[in-house]
């Protein structure tokens, strides 16, 4: 991909303190990619992309998804998985989550800072990416006859479980919750 194909970068990473990262491995569908960056963008996340895409970051659906708010997301492009995991500063924190997995993301207790990895939407996250990292490979509970929840949802679902045990913990306060009204 060109830097001419790419969509103008939000905001820095430093321009307000990131609560965790979120990997994206060779997403194919940019309505998920645009509802994940607004996911990001409401729980204070940064958005990794990692190549090759099934779409271009141009594309007017992952804008639309992302409504106006793909401005103020945090977000880098990687071409390629080597890239990304030369970037990897903090291995041991993170996380893999795919329906393949024996253990429960309810026993993990994350921690600011921590990374969340999901695959592709069709396929999932790549064999050997899970094996090399079986020990901090996840699963969402999943009860009913499905393979498994869509992308978009399950990095919603890993957010609000991460936020809810950050403010058990007091790390997050009440007041750190912004309502927003029309």
């Amino acid at each position: 991909m060109k830097s001419s194909d790419i969509l103008t970068s939000g905001r820095s990473r430093e321009s307000y303190p990131v609560l965790f990262t979120t990997s994206l491995i060779q997403p194919e569908i940019p309505q998920n990619t645009g509802n994940i960056g607004r996911t990001c963008v409401s729980s204070c996340s940064f958005l990794e992309i990692v190549g090759p895409l099934g779409f271009k970051i141009t594309d007017s659906n992952l804008k639309r998804a992302g409504l106006d708010y793909w401005k103020d997301l945090n977000w880098q492009y990687f071409e390629d998985r080597d890239s990304w995991e030369r970037s990897l500063s903090r291995p041991e924190r993170t996380f893999y989550f795919s329906a393949k997995s024996e253990r429960l993301f309810y026993d993990v207790e994350f921690k600011r800072g921590d990374r969340f990895v999901f695959g592709q939407e069709t396929v999932g996250l790549p064999d050997d990416m899970m094996q090399q990292n079986s020990d901090r490979v996840l699963q969402l509970p999943i009860l009913g006859p499905v393979r498994g929840l869509n992308v978009a949802t399950a990095v919603a679902v890993v957010h609000c479980e991460a936020i809810r045990q950050l403010r058990l913990r007091g790390e997050i306060k009440p007041q750190d919750f912004r309502i927003y009204r029309d």
